[in-house]
């Protein structure tokens, strides 16, 4: 049962929590807050804590975009949800909520992304179904001092010796990500130097989308404690493998708890008509799970990345790809796998998007077509036309045009979020295009 306010204040004066972080994932993918002391977290859980509208238009070079609309004129208030609350186990005396953007008259503020994933939620529920989820973050572990980032080895994939190079730090990780209720599934170094994978276990919608930002900042607590450097940026090093975070989605019918992906056979229509409707929108959704200048120099044919918009069956250049169920636990583990994804994306706004566009496809009962097997980059431009294979977006801009031009998930944000959305990536487009790369290298490996 989620803890009310006086419990939360018992919890707090028992703890010696002298601050209470009040975060909130902004339009440009960054963990923002404010902090309450615990003299005045009462009045301010109930109150909420004033913050100013042009906090949404600033991008991740805090660079304001008076564009938008919005500016010095104007507060929404940080208002926590209760369920959220975490005592922090990285820093000392400190807990945190993670919060709602609300007008001053309790409304959802229409530049709230937790409100924008809760509307999907709704829809989806009115129609019998929970989706359940999983971010699966890749990152990347360095030392070295200011601004230089050397990955801490250079082991092979999977390798016992990457596994021991880490392994304090992997413990401390997968125990403070415990200490605050996050279920650790399973670990293994990955393919770049420095790079791990650390997954933990699925939840309803919203609590996936607030587990991805408990991950995140408990990624970087740690290792700030441990004098080590961790990345989750989609392409932190030139040369080095890509960090991608892949979304793990399953649907189920509330009433029976079936797994609506699940057929003895395979898999079900509905889990077909779902995957059609996220190959209809996923142009336009890259731009919101892929959601950085940086997240495209990941999303490279032949890396595995999912450059193309196809799916397939355990095939990991498919952009949706069904991974193979474990024996004895088929319709528990029957789900799709969205591989292009990253930790740059607002994860409210990304699983927003792809109920949305999965539903669309149940609704309009679309087909996905056949399966692609194999690569798609090895298939001649007729063989691409024949399958209606197309490249994903290979820029930003791109993409943001794509979203621009989809109706569906341009009405799943809404006109305001649409617009301070696209106004705010196209300014940070324009802003690396001015700079050289180890610029943009090193300020998406800072902010994520």
């Amino acid at each position: 049962m989620p803890l009310n306010l006086e419990e939360i204040m018992a919890i707090v004066e028992t703890s010696s929590i002298r601050f209470v972080r009040f975060l909130y994932c902004d339009i440009s993918g960054v963990i923002r807050g404010k902090v309450a002391s615990v003299h005045a977290l009462s009045s301010r859980t109930a109150s909420g804590i004033g913050l100013v509208k042009g906090a949404m238009s600033v991008n991740i070079l805090d660079q304001l975009q008076l564009d938008t609309g919005y500016g010095a004129t104007g507060e929404v208030r940080l208002a926590p949800d209760l369920s959220t609350f975490r005592i922090l186990p990285y820093v000392g005396e400190s807990a945190a909520y993670i919060c709602n953007l609300q007008e001053l008259d309790h409304s959802a503020w229409c530049l709230c992304p937790r409100s924008v994933l809760a509307e999907q939620i709704s829809k989806a529920s009115r129609l019998g179904i929970k989706i359940e989820a999983a971010f699966e973050p890749e990152f990347t572990l360095a030392k070295g001092e200011c601004d230089s980032f050397t990955p801490i080895d250079q082991s092979l994939c999977f390798s016992t010796g990457g596994m021991n190079q880490a392994a304090d730090f992997i413990n401390s990780f997968a125990a403070a990500l415990e200490r605050q209720g996050l279920e650790v599934e399973q670990y293994y170094p990955e393919l770049g130097h420095g790079q791990h994978e650390l997954t933990i276990k699925h939840a309803p919608a919203a609590a996936a989308a607030d587990n991805q930002i408990w991950y995140r900042e408990t990624l970087r607590g740690v290792s700030g404690n441990a004098g080590i450097k961790a990345s989750l940026a989609p392409k932190p090093l030139a040369d080095q493998a890509g960090n991608g975070c892949h979304l793990h989605l399953s649907a189920w019918d509330i009433r029976s708890g079936q797994n609506l992906f699940y057929s003895r056979s395979g898999l079900s229509p509905f889990a077909h008509h779902f995957i059609a409707g996220l190959l209809a929108h996923l142009p336009a959704l890259t731009a919101l799970t892929c959601a950085s200048v940086n997240s495209y120099r990941r999303l490279k044919p032949r890396s595995w990345s999912s450059a193309y918009c196809c799916w397939g069956l355990e095939n990991r250049e498919a952009a949706i790809r069904v991974p193979s169920t474990y024996s004895g636990y088929e319709e528990a583990t029957t789900n799709l796998e969205i591989k292009c994804v990253d930790s740059s994306c607002n994860p409210y706004l990304a699983l927003a998007g792809i109920i949305a566009a999965g539903l669309a496809g149940v609704e309009e009962k679309l087909s996905p077509g056949d399966p692609v097997e194999g690569d798609p980059d090895t298939m001649t431009a007729q063989e691409l036309c024949d399958r209606g294979v197309k490249r994903l977006p290979s820029t930003l801009q791109e993409a943001l045009d794509a979203l621009k031009a989809d109706r569906l998930i341009a009405n799943v944000l809404g006109e305001q979020l649409t617009k301070t959305y696209t106004i705010v990536k196209e300014s940070e487009c324009a802003a690396f295009a001015a700079h050289d790369v180890e610029f943009e290298l090193k300020h998406h490996r800072d902010k994520f």
